[in-house]
């Protein structure tokens, strides 16, 4: 009895609307790109010099990438999606 009452009573309203994860997915796409950008250009040999790991893609564009999807998922977590767009 108890437990019917509770799932009665429960609230399944998400904590984010959709707006809200569809920005977190934006973001999460950014960060894994950054990171997959940021791989690779490594050597086997410890003795070989490989210049391509300070290449401008992995010191520059890939963290670049990291930050920017993690301001879009603190933009996603902020974003209040009842707000009218009529104020």
């Amino acid at each position: 009895m108890g437990e019917q009452k509770r799932k009665e009573t429960s609230n399944t309203e998400f904590i984010f609307g959709k707006k809200n994860y569809k920005f977190m997915l934006i973001g999460l796409g950014f960060i894994a790109l950054g990171f997959i950008l940021m791989s690779g250009g490594g050597s086997d040999d410890p003795n070989v010099y490989d210049p391509s790991i300070f290449s401008w893609r992995r010191i520059r564009l890939a963290p670049a990438m990291v930050l920017i999807g993690f301001g879009i998922q603190v933009y996603a977590i902020l974003l209040n999606p009842n707000k009218d767009s009529k104020s």
